[in-house]
């Protein structure tokens, strides 16, 4: 029992420490808003500032038009999020409970795009986006993240973990394929469908390069893509780069929020049989 106890105090000392850790960083960020320059890249850092310098915040907003960089980050989330979700549980049914000449092939070719950086599609891709006249346009930043391998790999462990009974009583009963797919096999599998959303949602907010590449006009950035014209190439305003992060974070935040529970839970059943 005494040992039991020493593994567990151990175990939350780790924790702590690796919770401390992580927080770091965020807690200096916030710091560094509230800085002047001057204390922002002084020798030896200093923590503290010596007065709170909450125009970094109004400076910023004047500086990037805030509005649009929401505007376009939202909708690059929910297009990626509706068509990720679409399409790779479409992909992900028929790879785990439809039985079609070269399955296996098909899911292998999924798991290969897993293996390959995504920087080696970034070439393709741009081209396919310039032949279609989408650049400097919202719809640049929503095409490439329809589909998803992650999504159909992840929609597939839930898939294959629902007993085939059900489909055999949906058949009897005279549905479609179709139409178990969408009644039956969705709302069952939806704990893993809301957390390959919120992976969609956060891969889409912190994407920097693609947005980088397809849309060079300022009212078409993102988030991610506008703080990143605030690092300059000699000199860099960290204070205001840091309060636009500030602003910047806060929708994932409020996302990981109110979607906590279901987010832990679809991350602790996706390790299904593969």
């Amino acid at each position: 029992m005494k040992n039991s106890n020493k593994s567990n105090k151990v175990i939350h000392l780790i924790l702590i420490i690796g919770a401390i850790v992580m927080i770091l960083p965020f807690l200096w960020m916030i710091l560094t808003s509230i800085k002047t320059l001057t204390e922002s890249v002084q020798i030896p850092p200093k923590i503290f500032p010596s007065a709170i310098q909450g125009d970094n915040y109004l400076s910023v907003t004047k500086i990037l038009p805030f509005a649009s960089f929401y505007v376009n980050t939202i909708l690059m989330m929910v297009g990626r999020v509706v068509g990720s979700v679409l399409f790779s549980a479409m992909a992900a049914y028929a790879c785990a409970r439809l039985n079609f000449p070269g399955k296996n092939v098909f899911f292998g070719l999924v798991l290969f795009q897993m293996m390959i950086p995504s920087q080696i599609f970034i070439i393709p891709q741009f081209l396919i986006v310039q032949k279609l006249g989408l650049l400097n346009t919202v719809l640049a930043l929503i095409v490439p993240g329809i589909v998803s391998a992650f999504g159909t790999f992840l929609l597939r462990q839930f898939f294959m973990g629902l007993p085939k009974d059900l489909e055999e009583a949906a058949r009897l009963d005279g549905c479609t394929i179709w139409q178990i797919f969408y009644k039956i096999m969705l709302p069952l599998s939806r704990s893993g469908l809301i957390a390959l959303a919120i992976f969609t949602a956060l891969f889409s907010f912190k994407d920097l390069m693609w947005p980088l590449i397809v849309n060079m006009s300022i009212d078409k950035m993102t988030l991610a893509s506008g703080l990143a014209s605030l690092q300059g190439q000699f000199a860099t305003n960290y204070p205001q780069l840091m309060a636009g992060s500030l602003i910047s974070i806060w929708p994932m935040l409020l996302l990981f929020v109110i979607f906590q529970k279901r987010f832990i839970e679809g991350i602790a059943t996706s390790g299904g049989k593969l």
